[in-house]
């Protein structure tokens, strides 16, 4: 294709596609890959100790699909073809154990493999068994394992991939996908100069061509109708845009009151390692981070995973980590976990504290994962606070805090609220028993702090029965 090169910088320069939005530089993108193999791992597990469900949700693989699904540029609705149907009995993984099995070997050793024939010799078994509802929607997963060997693949991939090299390849077959591959595969190779080595750039190339977000060459042919959904879709994208860019000034917003925080109360303190170079409000998160990450007595996989955890306090000159922090706006609140069970697990000594920040519109989402009897049946002890009260107290907790235990106190009465409104609604003789004790309870102590020498029961005998 002789104007593949200028069809490429079009793609690049767009600071709208999906190559600038999704695939350069986005420290989501990054983390997922570590969080989805952990989880795929999980799944291999489960399978093995016959612990996997018979239906998706709940599943450990509904978490994996989960953390795919947030790279929301590229992956919507990679999680609808592994849905239970039961009506169909597609996928056939759940109820059919032999099947379960295979789907779990083949997850083995595909994640175990050292060379991409291995793989494609693992998806050549798979397709033979002809699970029913069980294609190249896995694809999904294999990218998240094997980036530079197996492009991600979905209906607008396809679609832009039949578009660009003139084709008519088709869904749910291996066969096809084993095709497409190997053409993405050639083509990346001739122009990796220009892309990457990660063939998420080019499978992000021909999402866009699919999707009708970016066009090639010159649309003056475009029907009406054509051109109508063309300006739709991109519309969508400036505004699917603009929503990520404030979420991610949040979630910035956050780790800057934390950083702060840390710092006037006496720690060293880091956000995660690629988010340095980001500042909140003309405050730049380097000028008040260490310059070196801590070594860490841990393997080295462990060490950067620890070093993507959003903020970590450390006692002052030592590699002692005193307190860890993930934000988590609308990523899997599980990941975050995760990366902070990595630590606990890894070099933890019992006196770090454990957080999860999270918009106040989270909380009941927080407080499920947090039930969830893995982490709850541990010794691990993590607390939330919500993103309106760090930013209420983030001042006075750096005018009047003299240790990190001011965080853990207003962790604390976020739990008493939740457990009060658990109470909700009080009828009407029980409210009326706890005001009375309110009442009494305020004019003693008030009183007292006076110097009003009457007792607890005199105060009771004026308050109810006018009795001095």
């Amino acid at each position: 294709m002789n104007n593949l090169t200028q069809i490429i910088q079009q793609y690049k320069t767009d600071t709208e596609s999906v190559y600038t939005t999704w695939f350069v530089d986005n420290d989501q993108r990054l983390k997922a890959f570590r969080t989805i193999r952990r989880g795929v791992l999980q799944v291999i597990d489960d399978i093995k100790n016959k612990t996997f469900p018979n239906d998706f949700k709940g599943s450990s693989l509904e978490f994996v699909l989960s953390c795919i699904a947030e790279q929301k540029q590229i992956f919507v609705g990679v999680a609808h073809p592994f849905y239970w149907k039961p009506k169909l009995r597609i996928p056939d993984i759940y109820e059919n154990q032999s099947n379960k099995i295979a789907f779990g070997q083949f997850l083995e050793n595909c994640i175990n493999a050292k060379t991409e024939e291995q793989v494609v010799k693992e998806i050549v078994k798979l397709d033979e068994l002809k699970i029913k509802g069980l294609g190249p929607a896995v694809a999904s997963i294999l990218y998240f394992l094997h980036p530079t060997w197996f492009p991600p693949f979905n209906t607008a991939i396809l679609n832009g991939f039949n578009f660009l090299f003139k084709d008519k390849k088709k869904m749910g077959s291996w066969t096809e996908y084993l095709k497409i591959r190997e053409t993405l595969i050639e083509t990346n190779s001739k122009f990796k100069s220009e892309l990457s080595n990660d063939l998420g750039a080019i499978a992000g190339l021909c999402f866009e061509i699919g999707t009708q977000k970016m066009l090639i060459g010159n649309d003056e042919y475009l029907s009406e109708e054509e051109r109508n959904k063309f300006e739709k879709n991109i519309l969508k994208r400036q505004k699917e845009i603009q929503e990520e860019k404030l979420a991610e000034n949040l979630h910035n917003e956050m780790q800057y009151h934390l950083l702060k925080i840390g710092v006037s109360l006496g720690f060293d303190v880091t956000p995660a390692s690629n988010d340095k170079s980001k500042s909140f409000d003309g405050q730049s998160f380097s000028f008040i981070s260490l310059n070196k990450f801590p070594e860490l007595p841990t393997d080295k996989d462990t060490q950067n995973t620890i070093k993507l955890i959003d903020v970590l306090w450390f006692q002052k000159g030592t590699n002692k980590i005193i307190g860890a922090f993930e934000v988590e706006k609308s990523t899997s609140i599980y990941s975050g976990i995760l990366r902070l069970s990595d630590l606990y697990f890894s070099i933890s000594n019992g006196e770090e504290v454990f957080y999860i920040i999270i918009p106040d519109s989270r909380e009941k989402d927080v407080i499920q994962q947090l039930n969830r009897p893995v982490i709850k049946n541990s010794k691990m002890n993590i607390k939330y606070i919500l993103f309106s009260e760090l930013r209420a107290n983030c001042d006075a907790i750096c005018k009047f805090g003299t240790d990190h235990s001011i965080m853990e106190e207003i962790a604390n009465a976020l739990a008493l609220k939740n457990q009060l409104d658990s109470l909700r609604p009080i009828d009407k003789e029980k409210e009326a028993i706890i005001m009375q004790k309110f009442r009494l309870d305020w004019n003693y102590h008030s009183n007292h702090l006076e110097g009003n020498s009457l007792t607890f029961g005199e105060t009771r005998m004026l308050i109810l029965h006018g009795i001095a």
